[in-house]
């Protein structure tokens, strides 16, 4: 029988962070990644400072810095008097001052090969696990089925659920999340971008609606937000209904909205907001949106899933390298990385209430003067939203096993 000293499940950016740790740790770890590659769209482009940070601290930041990608300083919302800045991440100490949108499968990428010149590192594609070997009640490794439907089983001394907000290992750990009402949904598509043209993360709203629109250089990215469960309704209404919905919005996008053309170039992302209070059974430990599924509001949870990585790295490596890992050593992870995403998860859900639900609902259509007379008379008040952000509360840094 196939054995690994620990089995990730998933190779999205926190599977892969926690791989490349423990490698470099020396311990024998094995990544499993159901699909052939990790060419996904609208998958969460986001690399914030920290990360950013711990890339340089593990001496990738040369070749992360050569990949594609724009950066993101300001956020603001438009005004009547142009638009108005709310979070300015020039305001951070460089250089880690802005958020890089990066295509997460060059990202991933790097990390891959990053984690391929460590000998004890093995990332197994097209394999995707179908449930756990238990032992009585302790997990001791997965069932995968490869891609051209050849069934096997990998014992591992620790299994990390990294299989995101809709793990199969969490499902089948009988760890049940606490979930959180959502009020919206996402709608994700592209539209053409000129050369030279304002950069940045602009923000618009009208009674019932949201859009936003992020600059990834050649083309803006963006972000339809409407009422949860309005998925089919838009779809039945056609791209053209769709058009006039996102030009309602932000009318300056009037002279590209035909760049749209189909509504299957449209992707909607169900959003939920749900936390474990228990990370872990005896052999399994959730990270991640297995742990903790983030609404998208600020972009965060790619962030709080590399720092989950990271710190489990920290916590593990030993216990895993020594053969005696304790449920009290998984614990420690949860108890390190709880704070970090209820004060996250927090200020979502004060969102969700102040802002997006009167929105939604067709109670309101306007900002909240509160932030943005603030921001206006005190612009030094804009570095505390873009260090929320970009850095995080309770950034972790890479261990010293793991720098180069």
């Amino acid at each position: 029988m196939e054995r690994t000293t620990c089995a990730i499940v998933g190779g999205g950016p926190a599977g892969m962070v926690l791989g490349l740790l423990l490698a470099r740790a020396g311990v024998d770890v094995t990544v499993l990644e159901k699909h052939g590659d990790f060419l996904r769209d609208f998958r969460g482009d986001t690399v914030h400072a920290s990360t950013i940070r711990l890339l340089d601290e593990l001496g990738l930041g040369r070749e992360f810095r050569k990949l594609p990608h724009s950066e993101l300083r300001t956020v603001g919302i438009p005004g009547p008097d142009g638009t108005q800045v709310l979070g300015d991440l020039n305001r951070l100490r460089a250089p880690y001052n802005y958020i890089a949108m990066v295509p997460q499968w060059d990202f991933l990428d790097l990390l891959a090969d990053a984690s391929k010149q460590e000998p004890t590192y093995t990332l197994r594609i097209n394999t995707e696990v179908v449930g756990v070997l238990r032992e009585g009640k302790k997990v001791v490794g997965v069932r995968y089925r490869t891609s051209d439907g050849v069934d096997g089983e990998l014992r591992a001394d620790l299994t990390v659920a990294c299989d995101g907000r809709h793990s199969l290992l969490r499902a089948e750990s009988g760890l049940r999340p606490e979930t959180f009402p959502v009020p919206m949904d996402v709608w994700w598509f592209r539209l053409p971008k000129d050369q030279g043209t304002a950069t940045g993360l602009q923000f618009a709203m009208r009674a019932h609606e949201f859009l936003l629109q992020i600059d990834r250089g050649d083309y803006w990215q963006m972000a339809y937000i409407a009422k949860k469960g309005m998925d089919a309704q838009l779809r039945a209404e056609g791209v053209a209904k769709f058009r006039d919905r996102v030009v309602g919005i932000m009318p300056v996008l009037a002279d590209r909205i035909d760049a749209l053309t189909s509504m299957a170039d449209v992707k909607v992302l169900d959003v939920q907001l749900d936390r474990l209070h228990k990370w872990h059974i005896d052999g399994l430990l959730c990270i991640g949106d297995a742990a903790h599924a983030m609404s998208p509001i600020g972009g965060v949870g790619i962030n709080l899933a590399v720092q989950d990585a990271v710190a489990a790295a920290v916590l593990l490596a030993q216990p895993l390298k020594e053969g005696r890992v304790r449920e009290a050593d998984l614990a420690k992870v949860r108890r390190r990385r709880w704070m970090p995403m209820v004060v996250i998860q927090g200020l979502q859900r004060f969102l969700h209430s102040k802002l997006m639900t009167p929105v939604l609902t067709g109670q309101r259509a306007d900002y909240p003067a509160a932030p943005l007379v603030l921001t206006k008379l005190f612009p030094p008040i804009r570095a505390i939203p873009a260090y929320i952000v970009a850095i995080g509360p309770r950034p972790e840094h890479a261990p010293e096993f793991a720098r180069r």
